[in-house]
């Protein structure tokens, strides 16, 4: 259950990452320059814009490695079994028996028929 519920937050905040970042241009346009220049104003300037946008990709990196991390630990597993997969299959099979070959009468040969 914690282990699916870290994995959808991983997913959301990759995704928050990965638009957070096409976003940005690394050339100085990017939202700020995309907006024109009466928006900006309103968004505080250019220079807030750029300041909002680095400070949430960087809050969104760190949480990102911070929730990978955290659900290394709630990775379920199972601490009773400590037998290879390879070794349960091996000792699941049914081991063929090893029969002895049954004796059988001797036919009569070659050399019994011409000593007559």
């Amino acid at each position: 259950m914690t282990y699916t519920l870290f994995l959808v937050l991983i997913v959301i905040v990759a995704v928050l990452l990965i638009l957070i970042i096409m976003v940005q241009n690394p050339k100085g346009g990017g939202l700020s320059s995309s907006l024109g220049g009466q928006g900006t104003q309103t968004l505080g300037g250019v220079q807030n814009t750029t300041n909002f946008l680095d400070k949430s990709t960087w809050t969104l990196a760190i949480a990102l490695f911070a929730l990978i991390l955290l659900s290394n630990f709630a990775i379920p597993r199972n601490t009773i079994d400590t037998k290879s997969q390879i070794e349960e299959t091996l000792n699941d099979r049914n081991p063929v028996e090893q029969t002895a070959p049954v004796p059988t009468e001797q036919p009569a040969t070659l050399q019994d028929s011409t000593s007559n």
